[in-house]
């Protein structure tokens, strides 16, 4: 937006920023606050601090003081945006998913060599977990979450305390091994080119140099002591109850197969009375939706056994191959929505328009397998599994299938409905690309903890407004 449009819409913006900034404590960082979303919609294509600073007409250290060391409350800011973002969009679902930033060196919060998929690679970058509000014509960020890698925590780093003992039992000085680490326990071995095992020979640094280092970095990056590494499906369930807390709830989840496939995740979302739809993988094992327990004969020693299955467990991928060459199904041609202007292009098949999204699908009931499931659901004494749907999109070009969705809606729930819903994640992809391209979400060159969750959360503060903005008057000028 240039200065022109931004000018149009100086009052809204002024409304939208006092409504943010409300809880402010000060006038002066209300102020800065409205300023630096005018730096990240101005035209530019860096939205770092200094060019900001530069377009805006302001010393750059005064957006840096803003941003790292002045004593505004971001989770409040959070909030707002959060409740904001729900009266504006109110959305059909709410969608988790992470997004990755590239960054050179080591020393800013969080950076570590880990695999995002926004670059399809393992490389050197920080990643966040987020959670949006979606519907078909609009999305906005609820909140953000940075995550934590085990080379940023030191309670990853393995100690000399056996194996029997449990990982919440505190150590002589006091620490207590994280439960959830395990990239940072050393191998024995390591493979040589041909890919056979051989000794490690690598130096091993001491675990107290190790522990030193990482609370060096962590001191220079101002981590809090309560951020530690934890997988991501457990930030994104933090987050939903932090959104509650907020008095905010998810009409119904939908995920990629980074959570769905973790059957802890679905867990969660059932505790929590969550409704999903949730990509998972091809690996995910299941029993089929009309199997059913068995008595297993007692011993005569100790407890009586509790019923189990009679066949094992089959992948999701073997359970649609043995549905359709069963003949029960076949796969139905479903149209999900309408493609966006500009990216038409012929498909060759009659049944599928250029301007439409269409693809084969079926849906079965199974029942998702897995000790964990068998740990947390009230299968205990007659070993029944929760049932579920299976939803499969099948190519007709294809020899097998291409994706794999488990939902917990009803069972008469129709198969358009669980196919737009499960495709309902495409709202997310604008949002990255329009907070990263036009917003400068991952132009922030700061390293502090604190600087880059104000960073996105102003950043997020911008895009809802625009979203506003075309909401209230799409054919508005300046508003791109």
């Amino acid at each position: 937006m240039d200065e022109r449009g931004l000018a149009r819409v100086r009052a809204q913006l002024e409304d939208f920023a006092a409504v943010v900034f409300a809880g402010l404590p000060r006038s002066d960082q209300r102020a800065m606050g409205l300023r630096y979303l005018r730096g990240l919609m101005l035209d530019g294509r860096r939205k770092s601090m200094q060019p900001m600073a530069e377009r805006l007409g302001v010393d750059h250290q005064r957006l840096q003081q803003f941003l790292t060391s002045s004593t505004w409350d971001v989770a409040g800011v959070r909030r707002r945006l959060a409740t904001a973002a729900i009266e504006l969009v109110q959305p059909q679902v709410w969608v988790v998913d992470d997004t990755g930033f590239a960054k050179d060196g080591k020393a800013s919060a969080c950076v570590a060599r880990q695999y995002t998929g926004t670059l399809g690679k393992v490389a050197n970058c920080r990643i966040a977990v987020s959670v949006h509000a979606a519907t078909s014509a609009a999305s906005a960020v609820l909140d953000w979450r940075l995550f934590v890698p085990e080379s940023w925590d030191e309670t990853c780093v393995p100690d000399d305390v056996p194996d029997d003992v449990p990982d919440d039992v505190p150590d002589e000085q006091g620490n207590v091994t994280n439960p959830h680490a395990h990239r940072l326990r050393p191998s024995p071995y390591t493979r040589d080119e041909a890919g056979a095992k051989k000794p490690r020979v690598r130096r091993q640094v001491p675990r107290e140099q190790q522990v030193a280092l990482i609370r060096d970095r962590r001191a220079a990056a101002r981590l809090p002591d309560t951020e530690r590494y934890r997988p991501k499906w457990l930030m994104a369930l933090e987050m939903l109850d932090e959104l509650a807390g907020w008095g905010l709830h998810a009409p119904l989840l939908t995920a990629d197969a980074g959570y769905g496939q973790v059957a802890e995740f679905r867990l969660g979302l059932t505790e929590r009375g969550i409704r999903y739809v949730v990509a998972t993988t091809s690996s995910t094992t299941a029993q089929p939706g009309d199997a059913a327990p068995v008595p297993v004969p007692y011993a005569g020693v100790g407890k009586y056994p509790q019923p189990k299955y009679p066949d094992p467990a089959l992948s999701v991928k073997d359970l649609a191959l043995r549905h359709l060459s069963s003949g029960a199904d076949t796969a139905h041609l479903v149209r999900w929505r309408h493609r966006l202007p500009g990216s038409l292009e012929p498909t060759g098949d009659p049944d599928r328009p250029a301007d439409e999204l269409a693809g084969h699908f079926f849906a079965l009931r199974i029942r998702p397998a897995g000790r964990a499931i068998q740990r947390r659901t009230h299968c205990g004494q007659d070993g029944v599994l929760p049932e579920c749907w299976l939803l499969v999109q099948w190519p007709s070009n294809a020899n097998e299938p291409s994706d794999y969705w488990l939902s917990d809606l009803p069972p008469d729930t129709p198969l358009p409905e669980l196919v737009h819903l499960a495709k309902s994640r495409w709202r997310i992809e604008h949002d990255y690309r329009e907070l990263k391209q036009a917003l400068g979400l991952d132009h922030f060159e700061g390293r502090s903890w604190i600087g880059w969750h104000r960073h996105v959360t102003l950043a997020a503060a911008a895009q809802l407004f625009l979203t506003q903005l075309r909401l209230e008057n799409p054919k508005a000028q300046g508003q791109d």
